[in-house]
């Protein structure tokens, strides 16, 4: 059973925000409807199941309907009443101009959470821009502390702004879940992706006094004991990240290093004076770090007690013993492309187990929503289909 089993959700997101808040939500047990237009989320590019569209709608089942048909709009709005949850992902105005707004959607359903992700949010001068992810991490200082100290602002690596908003999402409609169940009511709930994307910039917005000077960028890092060190090989990525940010961790460093030497120098006696004397001291670090590749250099530290990691690339993690052993890569049978791996989730509770299950194909639940929610008859249904008001997928 599912944490989040009974919950049922509207997901009329694309991308990855929503997406990436609708399928926590379904990892946790909620059933997700992902509703589509007949071309389908645009992530899903040309051939209808793109990778990133893979990645952010496991365990989602797809209702594929023409809302902008009068008729479409009738039957999900017929729909609602049978779900708790409502989320879009829509440039601004998209729902008021399809009739699907929060009061006309309440009107269906009084306790409905309505969700919306937004660029902005919805007031301020800026509500009305559309927004994507890496405009979000400009816009909310990502960029500023990205890069090398006397370069340029560097784009982030990670897309926080869509994937963190997401998540945020969906830790706030399971709060507004608990509270209907509470009162009975429901709730809109908005978020601004640019406001979102601060939480994870806290840290950084700390080390400028409240807003009275910028953070400032340090690249690879700033001092010895806390930086990126090249390993042996040849690889783009043979590299280890050391942080040893307290005085029993730098002894540590000696001690895995065999250099305990270092600490009888008066320059590099404390993790201070390491920082003072990096420049004398990075080339040590480095040309033991050289002679060993990434992961030796990594137990090594990390067997005394030293936070290090090898720099894993994107597909390391389809297959290091450590993930795998964990179980958190999975194989999943896609209807169309067969067995394929796919990262799981990385909460673990302890009793609720849910099966990680594929990214459905465009309209492959179309009937079986519809007849589950609104009881139609094949004959009904089938009317539905030849008038072009919903899609579904057959296995050929």
């Amino acid at each position: 059973m599912g944490a989040l089993e009974g919950l049922r959700v509207l997901d009329m997101t694309q991308y990855e925000a929503g997406p990436g808040c609708t399928q926590a939500l379904a990892w946790l047990g909620a059933d997700v409807v992902k509703v589509e237009s007949h071309d389908g989320d645009p992530a899903r590019g040309p051939a209808g199941h793109g990778y990133g569209f893979l990645l952010w709608n496991g365990n989602k089942r797809s209702l594929s309907i023409d809302l902008r048909n009068p008729e479409g709009r009738d039957l999900l709005l017929k729909m609602v009443p049978n779900y708790d949850v409502f989320i879009e992902n829509f440039g601004p105005g998209s729902m008021e101009r399809l009739g699907l707004d929060y009061e006309t959607m309440k009107a269906m359903n009084p306790e409905i959470i309505y969700a919306r992700i937004k660029g902005y949010g919805l007031s301020g001068p800026w509500s009305g821009y559309k927004c994507f992810d890496m405009v979000a991490q400009a816009a909310a200082g990502a960029f500023s502390i990205t890069g090398e100290a006397e370069g340029p602002p560097m784009r982030p690596g990670p897309t926080m702004g869509d994937s963190g908003t997401g998540v945020q999402m969906a830790l706030s409609i399971t709060a507004a879940y608990v509270q209907k169940l509470k009162t009975g009511k429901g709730q809109m709930i908005e978020i601004s992706m640019q406001e979102a994307m601060t939480w994870y910039l806290r840290t950084a917005v700390g080390s400028g006094k409240y807003g009275t000077r910028p953070a400032q960028r340090s690249g690879n890092g700033k001092s010895p004991t806390s930086m990126l060190y090249k390993a042996k090989g040849d690889g783009p990525n043979d590299y280890i990240y050391i942080m040893g940010t307290t005085q029993p961790m730098w002894e540590n460093i000696c001690k895995a290093m065999d250099r305990l030497d270092l600490l009888e120098d008066p320059r590099f006696a404390t993790i201070e004076g390491t920082k003072e004397n990096m420049d004398a001291l990075v080339p040590e670090i480095a040309s033991w770090v050289a002679a060993r590749d990434k992961y030796a250099a990594m137990q090594a530290l990390c067997e005394v007690g030293v936070p290090a990691s090898a720099v894993l690339d994107t597909t390391d993690l389809y297959n290091i013993p450590h993930l795998v052993e964990r179980g958190f890569v999975h194989e999943v049978d896609h209807p169309e492309l067969g067995t394929i791996k796919v990262l799981g989730w990385a909460p673990r509770l302890s009793e609720s187990e849910v099966t990680i299950k594929p990214a459905p194909v465009l309209g492959q639940h179309t009937r079986e929503v519809i007849e589950q929610d609104l009881g139609l008859t094949e004959e009904a249904f089938n009317a539905l289909l030849a008038d072009g008001v919903v899609q579904e997928w057959s296995q050929t």
